[in-house]
C-alpha cells in the first residue's frame, strides 16, 4: 500500500466510527452486510435480521 492509500484509509475508518456512533446516540440502527446478509445493530448492541424500518 502506498502512503496516500493508507492514510485515506485511515480517515475513512475514522469517518465510519464517527457516523456509526452518532447514530447510535441518536438511536438509530447501524446496518452492515455480513455474509451476504443484512444485518441490523440497534442501539443497545443487539444484533438482528429483522428491520427495525420496516414499520415506520
Amino acid at each position: 500500500m502506498t502512503k496516500t492509500s493508507i492514510n485515506l484509509t485511515r480517515i475513512v475508518a475514522r469517518a465510519v466510527k464517527k457516523a456509526q456512533e452518532e447514530n447510535t446516540r441518536k438511536g438509530i440502527p447501524n446496518v452492515y452486510c455480513l455474509n451476504g446478509k443484512i444485518v441490523y445493530q440497534l442501539p443497545d448492541g443487539t444484533i438482528t435480521e429483522k428491520s427495525p424500518f420496516e414499520n415506520k
